[in-house]
């Protein structure tokens, strides 16, 4: 456990027993499902997690920590350790056939992720939702103001917009810095993302890719103060906003999901006439 936290994997390590309850309580995990915890340290919340779950799989990209999970959870039978970098890692292969009949079919991922990559993290993990069953994840307090905020708001822009046209977003509780070691500059937050079924998505469905409409938001957000008919210009021209039933002297920042996703829709069919 002589492990020191190092700058270059944005490692700061959860301590406290009040947080990791709260979190562990928070995930509520059984017995008939399958866990991947991504970046799991020293196995603070994998000790809990471990008992937990049916399957536990922990993604760490540091090799010195290898031999500490191992040597604390190798006995596991569910138990299995990827040294790799989660940014690279294919979660959809995990979901693996043999556990259909264990209702493990989809993942539930959990961890504290490294603040120095944790959007395009969640970016990649948005690529693999078809596989997610939910995530809770530790994050920076902004990057979690993000991924809630709401239109009119500083922390709203295309992580927001993208994360909530699939995902439900709720922050679950702040955590302090005192509860790492070391301590981080930041307050921390817990953050809910659970995959929105057709069912229960009241957004309209893109014509095409969520990848189209993280470009028409990326667009859309490239200079904040300017207005939608700027910034969109060398993509939709201010009549084609309008057929979308939005005024192209709005600014991206007030536009709901509803109306991006009334842009990207008019964007493919612009592109396939």
């Amino acid at each position: 456990m002589n492990h020191k936290a190092r700058k270059r994997f944005g490692q700061n390590f959860l301590h406290d027993p009040n947080v990791i309850e709260r979190i562990i309580v928070s995930i509520s995990a059984s017995h008939n499902e399958h866990l991947v915890e991504i970046g799991p340290g020293k196995g603070a919340l994998t000790e809990h997690l471990v008992t937990d779950a049916g399957k536990l799989d922990v993604i760490e990209l540091d090799r010195d920590l290898i031999p500490i999970l191992q040597e604390r959870f190798g006995t596991y039978e569910q138990f299995t350790i990827y040294n790799t970098d989660a940014l690279k890692f294919s979660f959809a292969s995990l979901c693996r056939d043999e556990f259909s009949d264990l209702k493990m079919d989809k993942l539930r991922l959990v961890g504290n992720l490294p603040y120095n990559i944790s959007t395009p993290l969640i970016f990649h993990l948005l690529d693999n939702i078809a596989v997610v069953q939910d995530m809770h994840f530790m994050l920076q307090k902004e990057v979690v103001e993000r991924l809630t905020a709401q239109p009119n708001t500083k922390a709203y822009g295309r992580l927001s917009i993208l994360v909530q046209y699939l995902c439900h977003a709720e922050q679950l509780f702040i955590v302090p810095p005192g509860a790492f070691n070391p301590a981080p500059k930041v307050e921390s937050a817990i953050v809910r993302l659970t995959p929105k079924t057709h069912g229960q998505d009241e957004h309209k469905l893109c014509n095409a890719s969520p990848e189209n409409l993280s470009f028409i938001a990326k667009a859309a957000f490239a200079q904040r103060r300017k207005t939608l008919r700027n910034n969109l210009k060398t993509i939709l021209s201010a009549q084609y906003i309008e057929q979308c039933g939005i005024d192209p002297g709005r600014r991206a920042e007030t536009l709901t999901i509803n109306e991006f996703v009334s842009l990207t829709n008019q964007y493919v069919q612009f592109l396939e006439a």
